[in-house]
């Protein structure tokens, strides 16, 4: 079983899409679950293995991440707390991407026999989990755009500013400063730039007055101009739908 309190991310963000009933909520809460403990850095699932479980991320962060023949990391998204970090796994048959831990973590790690036959017997969770499928393609198209089109201090500004919004939809902040226990490497990893380029955009950033960014710590100084540099709108990520 998944207790409660762990449930309520993942409820306060469902509850904006799809609405739950009690036994919903009861038969996600009755899941057969083994909690699992991750260090940082560790590998959740590997690219090419079969997908026989499937992980909600209690407490930590991870990332789905694909690494290139010259070990080159791209980081494809973010995962908090409450969010099922490899649900498409359940009806593949091969894990295209890796999911690494980017904090130390804790899993409540699911059969995906479990998780279809919940959807079978709920269609709200069905249609929930159909709908952070979807979200996480638009997320996807998002980030494409980002690495793709963006400048380095559009590309970082545009991050913060998701993670921010995500943070506060889950109820894990009130506002849009944060606990974000991001180092430089992740940052670089998820925006497409080297090190030492990151390292510069982020002193930018603050030069400018706009975040200050420690240690676990991200203060949001200047919310309109973050977002107005970071061409940030929070359409992609649905939260009002």
């Amino acid at each position: 079983m998944i207790d409660a309190d762990a449930l309520t991310p993942l409820f306060r963000r469902w509850d904006k899409r799809s609405a739950l009933s009690d036994a919903d909520r009861a038969a996600i809460a009755e899941l057969p679950v083994t909690r699992r403990r991750f260090a940082r850095n560790a590998y959740l699932v590997r690219e090419g293995e079969p997908p026989r479980e499937c992980g909600l991320l209690l407490r930590g962060m991870t990332c789905r991440q694909k690494v290139t023949a010259r070990g080159a990391r791209q980081i494809l998204s973010f995962h908090i707390a409450g969010d099922f970090v490899d649900l498409q796994n359940c009806l593949l048959g091969e894990a295209d991407h890796n999911v690494q831990a980017i904090t130390d973590a804790e899993v409540a790690v699911i059969p995906t026999a479990a998780i279809a036959d919940l959807t079978s017997r709920h269609p709200a969770v069905g249609r929930a989990m159909w709908l952070d499928t979807l979200i996480d393609a638009s997320v996807l198209g998002e980030w494409v755009v980002n690495v793709g089109r963006r400048n380095a201090r559009s590309r970082i500004a545009h991050l913060l500013c998701e993670l921010s919004l995500r943070l506060q939809a889950s109820g894990l902040t009130d506002g849009p400063s944060c606990e974000l226990q991001l180092n430089q490497q992740d940052i670089a990893d998820a925006t497409g730039l080297t090190d030492v380029h990151t390292n510069r955009t982020l002193h930018s950033l603050r030069r400018d007055g706009l975040i200050d960014l420690s240690f676990r710590s991200l203060k949001v100084l200047d919310w309109q101009g973050l977002k107005d540099e970071g061409e940030f709108s929070q359409r992609y990520l649905h939260h009002a739908a």
